[in-house]
């Protein structure tokens, strides 16, 4: 037992000569780097650049403000094409089966489900269509999407193949999650 102890203090006395090792070390770094001498054109130099970097922050944040007026009058305008709420499920029903006709597709389902959103008065509505037709006209209706005037945004679509007649024209059926915008405020 009275080995153990010495071994273990043997060990102790080891390991805290070798932290104070470490600090030792780490203090004549420390003073090294701190030592070193810096010029004044080194100071000046890098002083010089840190204001030139803030100096551009700051310019910056001055165009940002100078265009804050023209960015908010393009997102009223923006708005001000968005469906009204009164009339948005019904005008985005007739926009979406406009877009599907002339792509040569079918609208078979379409579900809406809306979240306010009160501090900007405007509606998130989620709209979920199930899109029939062969390959070429479910593209087309997707570009519709795309290139229609009022704002749709696809989230996601899942395919579902009709397997009566595998080929070039086999009807496909498309889920589309899209998501659109009404203005509730005047």
């Amino acid at each position: 037992m009275a080995r153990d102890f010495k071994l273990q203090k043997r060990s102790i006395i080891a390991a805290l000569a070798l932290l104070i090792a470490a600090d030792l070390a780490l203090a004549a770094y420390t003073w090294q780097a701190s030592s070193t001498p810096r010029s004044e054109k080194q100071d000046l130099a890098d002083q010089t650049k840190q204001l030139k970097v803030l100096q551009a922050d700051v310019e910056h944040a001055k165009d940002i403000q100078h265009k804050m007026p023209y960015i908010q009058a393009d997102c009223d305008r923006f708005e001000h094409t968005l469906f009204s709420a009164s009339t948005g499920y019904s005008s985005a029903t007739a926009d979406l089966d406009g877009i599907a006709k002339k792509s040569g597709a079918q609208v078979q389902d379409l579900s809406f489900k809306q979240q306010e959103i009160p501090a900007r008065g405007l509606t998130n509505v989620e709209i979920t269509a199930t899109i029939s037709g062969n390959y070429s006209s479910v593209v087309h209706f997707v570009n519709g999407l795309q290139r229609s005037d009022n704002t749709y945004i696809l989230e996601g679509l899942s395919l579902s193949g009709e397997n009566q007649n595998p080929g070039a024209n086999a009807l496909i059926k498309v889920t589309l999650h899209l998501q659109t915008y009404f203005r509730t405020a005047a």
